[in-house]
């Protein structure tokens, strides 16, 4: 018989599930896998979604999405885990409960509001939810530029006020945030902007011409669970995770109509 191998880190998801495959738990189980990570997931919504859009959410029972999470801190555990679309505010309040009892929490919060199409996927309970039970438990959390406005409630024009939208969000109480720019800026740069509380640090690339783009705020949130669980700092984990996401998009291949999934397994 095989000797066991090496124990790989544990990373869980809980987040929606997309089932065109290229956000939601999808992206992140891909993202964890193709960075040597085991993972594991909680279901918190079922989207009837492609590259297109959304066309319809369910959300699982409370109960059901409990049960999910207690059954892998009780068998498998985890090393980081990793928030993705919670729907509803009872939803928000019940994982920070659960989250709330682990000891050394290594949590990365994906705020998604917005889909890439510009569907709404969240109740603006929920937002408040977010802001006030699970972000003060939280390593880092990664909202790209509107939904750093949804959550400061001010509009972002320039970089002073990705910088003044920084500090209140850490207000709320995490460790860390880091405003996605993404393609929201119209520049040939693609830059982040990662705060600690302390300083400023900017994370830029090139910005890729492309359509596939669809997960990449999914991908690089759960890039940096998958670095955290691998025993990396947080600054290393933001570097590399938006050097992984740049070439998951650099190496992207057309996928539907709209915006397509990354590349993962590059």
């Amino acid at each position: 018989m095989k000797p066991d191998a090496k124990p790989l880190p544990i990373c869980m998801t809980i987040a929606g599930s997309d089932s065109g495959g290229g956000a939601g738990i999808q992206a992140d189980l891909k993202t964890f896998g193709s960075l040597d990570c085991y993972g594991v997931s909680a279901v918190t919504s079922v989207t009837a979604q492609n590259t297109v859009g959304v066309s319809d959410i369910h959300i699982i029972p409370n109960t059901v999405l409990k049960n999910q999470i207690n059954s892998i801190i009780k068998d498998i555990g985890f090393d980081a885990v990793k928030t993705g679309m919670l729907p509803e505010e009872s939803t928000v309040i019940d994982i920070a409960n659960l989250l709330g009892e682990s000891s050394n929490l290594r949590l990365v919060i994906d705020p998604v509001i917005v889909a890439t199409s510009g569907d709404v996927l969240i109740s603006s309970k929920a937002i408040k939810a977010l802001k006030q039970k699970l972000f003060p438990l939280a390593t880092i959390i990664t909202p790209n530029l509107s939904e750093a406005e949804e959550l400061t409630e001010m509009k972002i024009k320039t970089k002073d006020d990705i910088y003044k939208a920084c500090k209140i969000l850490k207000n709320y109480g995490p460790k860390s945030v880091v405003i996605k720019g993404g393609h929201f800026f119209k520049s040939d740069v693609s830059e982040d902007v990662f705060y600690d509380g302390n300083k400023f640090e900017s994370f830029s690339v090139k910005r890729i011409d492309t359509t596939s783009t669809h997960g990449t705020g999914c991908t690089f949130s759960a890039a940096i669970t998958a670095f955290l669980a691998r025993g990396e700092d947080l600054k290393d984990s933001v570097k590399l995770s938006k050097e992984y996401v740049t070439k998951a998009i650099n190496k992207a291949y057309k996928i539907g109509k709209g915006n397509g999934p990354l590349n993962h397994f590059f």
